[in-house]
């Protein structure tokens, strides 16, 4: 018998290791999503942004809704 290893064991070889790498990847990806769409943790670190869009928005809101009630 030859010592080399057949061509399909070879090929069975590579793609579970592609598999492996595949899966690693996909993981990674999904962890990396998670992370990127975690409303509290982004909430947390741009805390300052979110309140003063927040209150331009209710300074808008709340002229608009005023105007409404007076007269011009």
């Amino acid at each position: 018998m030859s010592s080399t290893p057949t061509p399909t064991y070879e090929l069975e070889v590579r793609a579970a290791e592609q598999r492996k790498r595949l899966h690693d990847s996909v993981a990674d990806l999904k962890l990396r999503v998670r992370d990127k769409l975690d409303v509290k943790r982004n909430l947390r670190e741009h805390l300052g942004a979110a309140a003063g869009i927040t209150s331009l928005i209710a300074l808008v809101a709340g002229y608009g809704i005023a105007g409404m009630f007076t007269r011009h």
